[in-house]
C-alpha cells in the first residue's frame, strides 16, 4: 500500500464547509427553542430560519446572485443576526458598516464594496443618506429597517427606500431551496477595517473561515448546549466576531443590545439569565464603574469574552468581585476575530488573586482551529527568545485568515509576506509560550534609544483609584526623540492630578517609561471601543 492512495471527492464524503449548516440543524433538531430576544420580539431557531430563507429569496428576485455585495447600515437587530445567514443564503456577500461613520466613508464603503442592495436602519438615514448622495458609482437598492426602539427623534417614517425589510421579508418564499455554497472558499462576507490612517480596507471572509472560527469558538470558550449569550458586541465588527453563526452550531439564545450601557447589561444578566456576552474592554469598565443606582446582583456566574486592547489588570480583578469571569482573546478584522485566547491552566487557581488577574491580562496561545502564531523582530526577521521582555510582531497562518483585501492586491500580497499574515500588533512571549500585547508597531514610544510600551504604563495608570480610562502616545521631543503622554479620562466624582499620576507611574516604572505630560478629559473611541489614539497622537504633537 502507497502512503497515499488517489481517491476522488464525492458528494457523499464532502461537503463545503458552511456556517449555514449550523442554521439548517438547529431548525430542525431545536425548532422551538428561543434564538433571538429583542425586547418583547422573540423568534425561535425555526422562525430565524424561515426568515433568512424568505430573506434569500426575496433578494434573488432584486437580482442579487453569486458574489454580489448587500450592505446592512444596522443595528444590533434581529435584521442584521437573520442576515447574517439570509445574505450568503442568496449567494450575496454581507457587507455590514459601522454605524458611527461618516457619510463620506459610508459613501466610499458602498462604491467600493460595489453594494447592489443596502439595508439601512431609518436611525442613521441622515448619515445614510448623504452617503447615497456622495456616491459616485451606481446606487443600490435600498431597503428600510423600521424599529420602534430607535432613539426618539429619530422618526420612522424617516425613509429612504420603496420597500421596509419586513415588506421585503414578505416579498420572499420560507420554502425557497436551501443550497449550501459550491465552494467552501466563496466570499461570505465584506469587513472594512476602522480606517485610522487613509481610506479603510475591505477584508473578504470564506465560508470555511466563518465554519471553522465557531467550532473554535465552542471549544476555546468552553460553550455548553444552549447558553444566552448577550450581544454587546456590534454585529458590524468581525461579523460581531462570528457569534451569530456559534449560537446556531449550539441552538444558542442571542438577547440583543441596541444601546450598549451598565444598566442594560446590569438587567440582561439577572432578568435573561445571561450566561455569556462579549465585549471591548470599555464595557468592562462601564461595568466596574457603574453607579449603584445601574447595578443588579447577577446570581450566577457570567462568561466574558473580551478584546480589542489589553484590560488592565486591576479591571480584570474588579470584574471577578461582580461575578464576571473574564477570558481574555486577541484577534484582528482580517482574523474573522479572535484566533489567541487566555487557556487557563488549573494550577493557577491556587495563585493571588492579583497574579490571577496579571496573567488573565495576556493575550495567550493559539484558538483551537488557529494554526500557529509566532513572533518576529520586525527588523532583522528573528525569532525573539520566550522570555516575556523581547518583543516581536505577531504573524499568524491559519484557516481563519482571510482571503485578502478586496481590489488591493498589493497590500494583501505585502499583509502575507513570508506564509504568515503580518498583524502590526508587538508582543512578548512569556517562557510558557503565552503571549503577551505591548503595543501597535505604530505605538511603540522610542524614548532615548530605549522602545517603550505604551499599554505597561496604561496597565499602571489603571491601578489609580481615579482613573476610569487611560491611553499613552508619543509626544516629540527635543532631547529624547519621543516621550510618553498620558490621556485621562477620570471617574465620575474622582480627582487627580498631573504631578501625583507621574509620580504613581515612578513607583513602579523606570523613570523613563513614566509619563511626561498628562492630560485630563472623555478620550475619543471607535463605536466597539478603541480609543483613536491617531487622533491623540496629533493633539500630543502640538503640546
Amino acid at each position: 500500500m502507497t502512503d497515499d492512495i488517489d481517491l476522488p471527492r464525492t458528494a457523499a464524503n464532502f461537503v463545503p464547509l458552511s456556517p449555514l449548516s449550523f442554521l439548517s440543524r438547529a431548525a430542525a433538531v431545536f425548532p422551538g427553542r428561543v434564538a433571538v430576544i429583542y425586547g418583547k420580539r422573540r423568534y425561535s431557531w425555526l422562525a430565524i430560519r424561515n426568515r433568512a430563507t424568505a430573506l434569500a429569496s426575496a433578494l434573488q428576485r432584486l437580482g442579487v446572485g453569486k458574489g454580489d455585495v448587500v450592505a446592512l447600515m444596522a443595528a444590533n437587530t434581529p435584521e442584521i443576526f437573520e442576515s447574517h445567514f439570509g445574505v450568503p443564503l442568496s449567494g450575496g456577500i454581507l457587507n455590514t458598516i459601522n454605524t458611527r461613520l461618516d457619510p463620506d466613508t459610508v459613501a466610499y464603503i458602498l462604491d467600493h464594496g460595489g453594494a447592489k442592495v443596502l439595508i439601512t436602519d431609518t436611525e442613521f438615514a441622515g448619515t445614510v443618506r448623504l452617503a447615497l448622495a456622495r456616491m459616485t458609482g451606481p446606487k443600490p437598492i435600498v431597503i428600510d429597517i423600521v424599529d420602534a426602539a430607535a432613539k426618539l427623534g429619530q422618526a420612522p417614517e424617516d425613509r429612504l427606500g420603496s420597500l421596509t425589510y419586513e415588506a421585503l421579508l414578505e416579498s420572499g418564499d420560507i420554502d425557497h431551496p436551501w443550497q449550501l455554497p459550491a465552494d467552501e472558499w466563496q466570499s461570505l462576507s465584506l469587513n472594512y477595517t476602522s480606517g485610522t490612517s487613509g481610506r479603510p480596507k475591505g477584508v473578504v471572509y470564506h465560508h470555511r473561515g466563518a465554519y471553522l472560527m465557531s467550532l473554535g469558538t465552542v471549544v476555546g470558550w468552553g460553550l455548553p448546549p444552549h447558553p444566552r449569550y448577550l450581544y454587546t458586541v456590534p454585529m458590524f465588527h468581525c461579523n460581531g466576531w462570528g457569534h451569530a453563526w456559534t449560537l446556531a452550531l449550539v441552538a444558542g439564545t442571542a438577547v440583543l443590545c441596541r444601546y450598549v450601557s451598565a444598566k442594560a447589561i446590569f438587567d440582561a444578566a439577572a432578568d435573561h439569565g445571561i450566561t455569556h456576552l462579549g465585549g471591548a474592554p470599555v464595557v468592562l469598565g462601564m461595568l466596574v464603574n457603574a453607579p449603584e443606582s445601574e447595578r443588579r446582583v447577577v446570581d450566577h456566574p457570567v462568561k466574558v469574552m473580551t478584546a480589542g486592547a489589553p484590560p488592565p489588570s486591576a479591571v480584570l480583578a474588579k470584574m471577578a468581585e461582580l461575578g464576571f469571569e473574564v477570558m481574555q482573546v486577541y484577534g484582528l478584522t482580517e482574523t474573522f476575530g479572535h484566533v489567541v485566547h487566555c487557556a487557563w491552566q488549573a494550577e493557577w487557581d491556587e495563585l493571588p488573586f492579583a497574579d490571577q488577574a496579571e496573567i488573565k491580562a495576556r493575550q495567550g496561545v493559539c484558538m483551537p482551529v488557529t494554526e500557529e502564531i509566532r513572533l518576529q523582530d520586525p527588523e532583522t526577521g528573528a525569532t525573539p527568545p520566550a522570555d516575556g521582555k523581547s518583543m516581536g510582531e505577531i504573524l499568524i497562518r491559519g484557516n481563519t485568515v482571510m482571503k485578502g483585501y478586496h481590489k488591493d492586491a498589493a497590500a494583501t500580497e505585502k499583509s502575507f509576506a513570508g506564509g504568515y499574515f503580518h498583524s502590526g500588533d508587538l508582543a512578548v512571549q512569556h517562557p510558557n509560550g503565552y503571549v503577551e500585547i505591548k503595543d501597535r508597531l505604530k505605538d511603540v514610544i522610542i524614548s532615548g534609544g530605549e522602545n517603550v510600551s505604551s499599554i505597561e504604563i496604561e496597565s499602571r495608570l489603571f491601578k489609580h483609584p481615579a482613573v476610569a480610562l487611560a491611553a499613552v502616545v508619543a509626544k516629540p521631543d527635543p532631547k529624547w526623540g519621543e516621550v510618553p503622554c498620558a490621556f485621562i479620562e477620570l471617574k465620575a466624582g474622582a480627582t487627580a492630578t498631573e504631578a501625583e499620576l507621574i509620580g504613581f507611574c515612578r513607583e513602579a516604572l523606570a523613570g523613563f517609561k513614566a509619563p511626561k505630560r498628562v492630560v485630563f478629559g472623555e478620550l475619543p473611541k471607535t463605536s466597539t471601543g478603541k480609543i483613536q489614539k491617531f487622533l491623540l497622537r496629533e493633539q500630543a504633537k502640538g503640546l
